[in-house]
C-alpha cells in the first residue's frame, strides 16, 4: 500500500510502495505531528452562503480539528467529481458505524473547494450527517503537507492527491495517498479501518 513514508521513484515499485530517491509524498509522515506540520492553518466548515455570513466567515484552526481526538480525514481532488461522489465519499459514509465503534471522534472530508460547494455536494450525498465536510479554497492545508496535484489537464488546476489518515491527538498513526487521482486502492474507508 502507498503511504506517506514511501517515496516516489521514477523507476521502480516494490510490492505497491515506491521506492527509490525522490522527494516524499508529504511533509508529514506517519509518527508526524499534523498540527506542526500545517502550523496557523485553517479550514471551512461545510455551510450556506448564510451561514458564513451570520459566522463572519469563520475558519476552523486545524489545532481544533485534531487536539485531543481520535480522527479519520480523507482527502480528495474535488467536489462533485467522478470517483470522489460515485466511490470516495460513500465508501466512508456506508462505515460510519464502524468507525463509530473503533472510537473515532470525526470523520471528516477535505478537498480543495470553497465551504459553499462542499456543503452542497454533502447535501447531495446526503452525508453531512456522517462526514464533517471541509474546504481548504486557497489549498493552505494541502500545501502544508505537500498533498497537492495539479490537476490542470482536467480543468480543475491545483487540487489535493487522493489520501487517507487516522490521527490521534495530532499525531497521524496511518496514512494513505493514493499513485493516481482516479484510484481508489488505498485510501477508501476499509483500508483505513484496518489500520486503526
Amino acid at each position: 500500500m502507498a503511504s506517506l513514508l514511501a517515496k516516489r521513484s521514477s523507476s521502480s515499485v516494490l510490492g505497491g510502495l515506491w521506492t527509490g530517491a525522490a522527494r516524499t509524498y508529504a511533509s508529514v509522515a506517519v509518527g508526524g505531528d499534523i498540527v506542526s506540520a500545517a502550523p496557523g492553518v485553517s479550514l471551512q466548515k461545510a455551510r450556506s452562503w448564510d451561514e458564513g455570513v451570520s459566522s463572519k466567515f469563520a475558519t476552523t484552526p486545524v489545532k481544533d480539528i485534531f487536539e485531543g481526538k481520535k480522527v479519520v480525514i480523507f482527502g480528495l481532488p474535488g467536489a462533485y467529481t467522478g470517483v470522489c461522489s460515485q466511490q470516495h465519499v460513500p465508501s466512508y459514509k456506508n462505515n460510519i458505524d464502524k468507525f463509530k465503534a473503533k472510537g473515532i471522534d470525526s470523520v471528516i472530508c477535505v478537498a480543495v473547494n470553497d465551504p459553499y460547494t462542499m456543503n452542497g455536494w454533502a447535501e447531495n450525498l446526503k452525508a453531512k450527517d456522517a462526514i464533517e465536510f471541509y474546504g481548504d479554497f486557497d489549498a493552505s492545508f494541502h500545501k502544508s503537507l505537500d498533498l497537492t496535484k495539479d490537476l490542470s489537464a482536467a480543468l480543475l488546476g491545483l487540487r489535493s492527491e487522493r489520501w487517507s489518515a487516522y490521527v490521534e491527538d495530532g499525531k497521524v498513526k496511518a496514512l494513505n495517498v493514493e499513485e493516481a487521482p482516479s484510484d481508489l486502492k488505498v485510501s477508501g474507508a476499509e483500508v483505513i479501518l484496518g489500520q486503526i
